[in-house]
C-alpha cells in the first residue's frame, strides 16, 4: 500500500489540494450566500422570507449528487448561451461546477444555522443596540451576526466537516480529487488500498479542521456565556 502513496505523491498532493480548496471555498462563499438568506428567512416581507424558505426547502430536500449532475451536466445543455455571455469558460469546468454546488448547498445549510442562532439572541442584546442608536442594518452588522457566528460556531463545524466528506462527490465528474485520483489509481492497478490512503488523507483533514475549531471555541466568549 505505501508503495502507492511514494510512488504517486504528486497525485495525492494534487488531489488533497483540489478536495481542501474545494471545501473551503465553498464554505466560505456558501456562508456569504446564507447571510441574505438568513436575513430574508426571517424578513417581515412574506415574499422573500417565503422565497428564502423554498429555496433552502429545495436544496436541503435534495442529494448533492443531484445538483452537481444538473449544474455540470444540465446547464452543459445552453453552452451556445453561456459562450454568447462570456461565462462557459466556466460552467465547462468540473472543478468550478462542483465549487457552485458546494457553495449554493452549503449556503442552504448555513442559512438554517445562522436563522436558529439569530432567534436565540437574547433581547437584551438588541435593545441595547436600539440604546445605541444603532439603525436596523448597523444592528445585524455589527451586533447580531457577530454574535450568532459566534455562538453557532460549533454548528459550522458541524457543516464543514460534512462538506469535505461530501466532497469526494465531485470525482464523479472528472474532479481529480482524493477521491477522484482514488479511482484514477485503482483504475490502473485495481489495487483496493488506493481507498484506504484516500480514507487517511480525508481523516488527516478531518483532524487539522477538529484541531482548530477546538482552538477557536476554547478562545470563544460567547460559547462560555449563559443567556
Amino acid at each position: 500500500m505505501l508503495n502507492h502513496l511514494t510512488d504517486n505523491a504528486d497525485l495525492w498532493l494534487h488531489g488533497l489540494q483540489n478536495t481542501v480548496s474545494l471545501t473551503i471555498l465553498g464554505f466560505v462563499f456558501g456562508f456569504f450566500v446564507a447571510v441574505p438568506l438568513a436575513a430574508a428567512r426571517l424578513s417581515k416581507y412574506r415574499f422573500l422570507s417565503w422565497l428564502a424558505y423554498g429555496y433552502i426547502y429545495l436544496v436541503r430536500g435534495t442529494p448533492l449528487l443531484v445538483q452537481i449532475f444538473i449544474i455540470y451536466y444540465g446547464l452543459g445543455q445552453f453552452h451556445k448561451e453561456f459562450k454568447s455571455l462570456g461565462l462557459w469558460w466556466f460552467f465547462r469546468d468540473a472543478y468550478y461546477c462542483g465549487l457552485l454546488a458546494f457553495t449554493l448547498n452549503s449556503a442552504a445549510y448555513q442559512a438554517e444555522i445562522l436563522r436558529g442562532g439569530i432567534l436565540a439572541i437574547p433581547k437584551g442584546t438588541i435593545e441595547a443596540g436600539l440604546a445605541l442608536g444603532l439603525q436596523k442594518v448597523q444592528r445585524f452588522r455589527l451586533l447580531i451576526l457577530p454574535i450568532t457566528v459566534a455562538r453557532m460556531l460549533p454548528a459550522f463545524g458541524n457543516e464543514l466537516v460534512l462538506l469535505l466528506k461530501a466532497s469526494a462527490l465531485v470525482s464523479v465528474i472528472t474532479v481529480r480529487d482524493v477521491m477522484g485520483q482514488a479511482r484514477y489509481l485503482f483504475g490502473e492497478t485495481f489495487d483496493l488500498s488506493v481507498f484506504y490512503i484516500a480514507a487517511a488523507n480525508y481523516l488527516l483533514v478531518v483532524l487539522v479542521i477538529e484541531a482548530l475549531w477546538r482552538w477557536m471555541e476554547n478562545r470563544n466568549v460567547w460559547l462560555q456565556t449563559k443567556g
